[in-house]
C-alpha cells in the first residue's frame, strides 16, 4: 500500500510539473508588443486566436472588415493615451488582416508613443509599402526621424526628417502643418534660403504652424 501511496504521490507531482512546465513555455506580455512580437505562440495562445477568429466571422461579412473595426477601436484608444489596450486591438486587427497597411502605421505610432524610436521606423516602412499614399504616415516616421536627429545631433536624421516630410507634401500639397515642420527642420542649417521659402509658403496657407522661435532665425541675416 506505502508503494502504491508514493508511486501515486510521483505521478501527481510529475502532472503538476508539466502543466507548470505547459504554462512557462507560452511567453507572456507578447499582446502588448506589435505583430504579438513575432514570436511562437504555445498552444493555449493559437487556440485563443482561433476563437477569436471564428466570432469575428461570424459577425462580420469578411475579416478585412472585422479588422477595420478592430482598427477603429485601437485608434479609439490611441487618442484616449490608452497605449496597452490600443496595441491589443491593433494586433487583433492584424490577426485578421495582415495586409492592412493602417495597421503598421499604428504600431509605429504606439512605438513612437513609448520613446522606441527607432523600433517605430521599420513599422512606417512597411504601412508605407503596403500603401504608399498615406501623407500622415510620412509626417509620422518625419517624427520619429526628427527625434533621432535630436537625440543624436546625427545629420542623416534630419535629412530624412525633410525627406518624409517632402513625401508627405507631395501627397497633401495643401497642408500647413507639414510645411511649418518643414520650415523648422530647415532651421537647423546654416543656410536660411529654404527655411524662408517653406515660411512663406506656410504663411500663406497657414502662419499659426510657424513656431516664433524659427521665425526669429529667420530674420537673422
Amino acid at each position: 500500500m506505502i508503494k502504491n501511496v508514493l508511486r501515486n504521490t510521483i505521478l501527481f507531482s510529475t502532472i503538476i510539473l508539466l502543466n507548470c512546465s505547459y504554462k512557462q513555455d507560452c511567453p507572456e506580455g507578447i499582446n502588448l508588443l506589435p505583430m504579438y512580437g513575432e514570436v511562437k505562440k504555445c498552444d493555449e495562445q493559437l487556440k485563443s486566436d482561433s476563437e477569436f477568429l471564428a466570432d469575428c466571422d461570424k459577425e462580420f461579412k469578411n475579416r478585412k472588415e472585422a479588422s477595420q473595426k478592430y482598427i477603429e477601436k485601437a485608434w479609439g484608444y490611441f487618442y484616449n493615451n490608452d497605449a496597452n489596450t490600443s496595441m491589443k486591438r491593433f494586433n487583433q486587427a492584424w490577426l485578421l488582416d495582415k495586409d492592412n497597411a493602417e495597421i503598421y502605421w499604428g504600431f509605429g505610432n504606439l512605438m513612437g508613443m513609448r520613446h522606441e524610436i527607432k523600433q517605430s521606423i521599420p513599422l512606417f516602412e512597411k504601412s508605407i509599402k503596403l500603401n504608399p499614399n498615406n501623407a500622415k504616415v510620412y509626417e509620422s516616421m518625419s517624427t520619429s526621424y526628427g527625434q533621432l536627429f535630436y537625440e543624436t545631433k546625427k545629420i542623416e536624421y534630419l535629412d530624412l526628417t525633410i525627406k518624409s516630410l517632402k513625401s508627405a507634401i507631395k501627397l497633401d500639397p495643401n497642408n500647413a502643418k507639414y510645411y511649418g515642420s518643414l520650415t523648422s527642420a530647415y532651421a537647423y542649417f546654416m543656410q536660411k534660403d529654404s527655411l524662408r521659402k517653406y515660411m512663406k509658403i506656410t504663411d500663406k496657407l497657414n502662419p499659426k504652424f510657424i513656431d516664433p522661435a524659427v521665425r526669429k532665425i529667420a530674420s537673422k541675416k
